[in-house]
């Protein structure tokens, strides 16, 4: 094992994958291993043994893994979608930092990528280990809808559509979440966040919707926040 001393900043760690380079990794020294977190509108996959966080409230992630070929991937979004013209538009968004920042805050648009991006190392959908997690009423007394149930019922059909099987699942109810996903065994630990600990989720969750406004306009995001 790598001694701790080496990764003594994140220039020191082993290179991730092309394109992602722009998500944020340090590392872990009670797991011994580098932790990638994941925050809202991005998504990140790996060929190694690292660790992925992120923390959910209204939003959802999905971790998809084809332990065949070692890869595996999570993304983290706030908005099922946006637009009618999916496909063209990520195929043309790329997948350097700025193609996957853009196009992956949206749920129709960061699932298209996770999928894309484990396919091009060598995964294939029939392999897929498929989980989600998030959809918390969060948000709820902010919307004039539940965002949270929204972006269940997305994912879902989302998967279903595209023939693919969620083999686990923790969804719904009032707490956030933390999410922590292990690649090389699939594993996924789910921590409920106490009370004091919303009012961070709920803010960051606002801080997201508002720059989601200011790159798109009102009508990117369909939402009626209120104080």
């Amino acid at each position: 094992m790598v001694g701790r001393s080496i990764f003594e900043s994140s220039e020191d760690l082993p290179r991730c994958l092309p394109g992602f380079e722009h998500v944020i990794r340090r590392w872990d020294h009670k797991q011994n291993r580098v932790l990638v977190k994941v925050k809202p509108g991005e998504l990140y996959v790996t060929e190694s043994n690292e660790m992925m966080m992120t923390l959910l409230g209204s939003c959802i992630s999905v971790c998809i893994r084809d332990k065949r070929v070692g890869v595996a991937g999570m993304n983290h979004f706030l908005l099922p979608e946006k637009g009618e013209h999916m496909a063209g538009d990520v195929s043309k968004a790329g997948t350097g930092a700025s193609g996957i920042s853009s196009a992956a805050r949206y749920g129709n648009w960061s699932m298209e990528f996770l999928i894309n991006e484990i396919l091009k190392l060598g995964g294939k959908k029939e392999h897929f280990e498929v989980k989600i997690f998030g959809g918390g009423a969060v948000l709820d007394s902010m919307s004039s809808f539940n965002i949270g149930d929204e972006n269940i019922h997305f994912v879902e059909d989302y998967l279903s559509r595209e023939g693919l099987h969620c083999i686990g699942k923790d969804v719904g109810g009032a707490l956030p979440r933390k999410i922590l996903f292990f690649p090389e065994t699939g594993v996924v630990k789910v921590k409920k966040l106490r009370e004091e600990q919303h009012d961070h989720v709920k803010s960051e969750e606002l801080k997201y919707v508002k720059t989601l406004r200011q790159d798109g306009g009102s009508s990117a995001t369909n939402i009626e926040l209120f104080d």
